[in-house]
């Protein structure tokens, strides 16, 4: 059995939420599209500290860590609830102290930093005082860690970093990184990684060239193409323990998928809200648009992949919620959702464009970034094929082949055993028949 709810209160907080981003949030969006992944400058502090202060006073900031780090401890359900109303506008997280790539070296180090490291990294993140990055890509292996080269090897009590990461996002405004990189080559595939904290200002980083999302300006947040040239990193820069990088991302890439998939969600939403103005609003040939068949099934079609994603996404996380961890059957439908995501997005946005003709390819609605982030879906935290590769793995780890040359479902075999279990039915049913058919012989 499974139920999940939200209490009164805090379904009276989304209310709240979905009046606030859309009367506080939303012009932010229109007027500095590119400047949430960064330190304000003083006239903007102006504008988006108090929007901050009420966030925090709603007892909704950082909803993602517990409240001995300033947070409130949301479990999983919570926080996609918020997030699906986030995710239209890229300032919402920001707003909010749950922007990534923040949210995950928060829960990191939440779970994995020391006490200094929490001092000295953890706290001004959740003040939203500075940025960081997560630095684990590489431009040959991708998000695959049994393919990384990037080394970090022992030198007296600290390590000396070697190697080139890909798509650190936000590198150039982060005040810290977080990178992974192979401490012990010749061990077991999944125990070679390490997790290090760096200052970006520390001496032999380099910044190869600082790439951008497509189709975005250059001040917008970079994906960079970053080179550490012996890089020396202090004892203290470890994060856990040496070996543990695998499991560290895997901690921290399993909640932020979900949140992922809940913005998709999000956004989705959004284009199918404008889709069904719009197909309300115009006419064509003397009708309605929505008076015609194929534009119904448009918005029918929409409406059912995005109400059946949302509540295959908020299953999954209630499943996280009920503190079983990520079982096999959580990571499952978090592989699931994350293909999912890519598929609902695309599908969504395109309708809602297409309904929307000549303007809905235009620089005048919001959809170029809808459309923009749809491939996106398909990349970010590993490819749609590994997942969809793991989600079938998962899906058959307890199913049983068939036991013999036929499938067990096979009809001559089923009416064969099933005669043999009713003989006697059978056998009376034959002389029911012969019964009666003999007076009309």
């Amino acid at each position: 059995m499974w139920e999940f709810y939200t209490e009164p209160d805090f379904a009276a907080r989304l209310e709240w939420m979905r009046e606030f981003v859309q009367e506080e949030v939303a012009p932010l969006e229109v007027l500095w599209p590119h400047h949430h992944h960064r330190v304000p400058p003083p006239w903007l502090k102006k504008v988006i500290d108090p929007l901050k202060d009420e966030v925090r006073r709603r007892g909704l900031w950082a909803c993602h860590l517990g409240p001995e780090l300033g947070g409130q401890g949301f479990g999983q359900v919570k926080l996609s609830l918020m997030n699906e109303i986030l995710a239209p506008y890229q300032w919402g997280p920001t707003i909010f102290g749950v922007q990534g790539p923040d949210t995950g070296n928060a829960e990191v180090l939440a779970h994995y930093g020391t006490a200094e490291q929490k001092r000295r990294y953890l706290r001004p993140l959740l003040d939203g005082e500075l940025f960081s990055a997560f630095s684990m890509t590489e431009p040959h292996g991708g998000s695959d860690p049994t393919g990384f080269r990037c080394r970090a090897v022992r030198d007296g009590d600290g390590w000396i970093i070697d190697g080139e990461k890909f798509f650190t996002s936000n590198s150039e405004q982060a005040a810290f990184l977080i990178v992974m990189a192979v401490t012990d080559p010749g061990a077991a595939p999944h125990r070679r990684m390490s997790m290090f904290l760096i200052p970006r200002d520390t001496p032999g980083i380099e910044t190869v060239r600082p790439t951008r999302y497509m189709g975005e300006p250059a001040e917008a947040i970079d994906h960079a193409l970053l080179r550490y040239n012996g890089v020396r990193v202090p004892a203290d820069g470890l994060l856990g323990e040496p070996g543990q990088g695998f499991e560290i991302a895997q901690t921290r890439l399993s909640g932020g998928r979900v949140h992922h998939a809940m913005r998709a969600v999000g956004q989705a939403q959004y284009a199918f809200d404008m889709a069904c103005e719009r197909v309300l609003s115009r006419t064509t040939r003397g009708s309605s648009l929505a008076d015609r068949q194929l534009v119904q099934q448009a918005i029918t079609d929409s409406y059912a992949q995005i109400e059946q994603f949302r509540l295959f996404v908020l299953r999954t996380a209630w499943r996280i919620d009920q503190g079983h961890g990520y079982t096999a059957e959580v990571r499952r439908d978090i592989a699931v959702a994350k293909v999912l995501s890519a598929q609902v997005a695309h599908d969504v946005v395109h309708r809602a464009m297409h309904l929307h003709g000549a303007l809905g390819v235009s620089d005048e609605m919001p959809f170029s970034t809808l459309w923009q982030l749809v491939p996106g879906y398909g990349i970010w935290d590993g490819p749609t094929e590994v997942h969809l590769s793991a989600a079938a793995r998962l899906i058959l780890r307890d199913r049983e082949p068939a036991p013999g040359d036929w499938p067990t479902q096979w009809l001559p075999a089923r009416v064969a055993a099933a005669r043999a279990k009713h003989t006697e039915a059978l056998a009376a049913q034959a002389t029911e028949a012969r019964e009666t058919k003999e007076p009309g012989v």
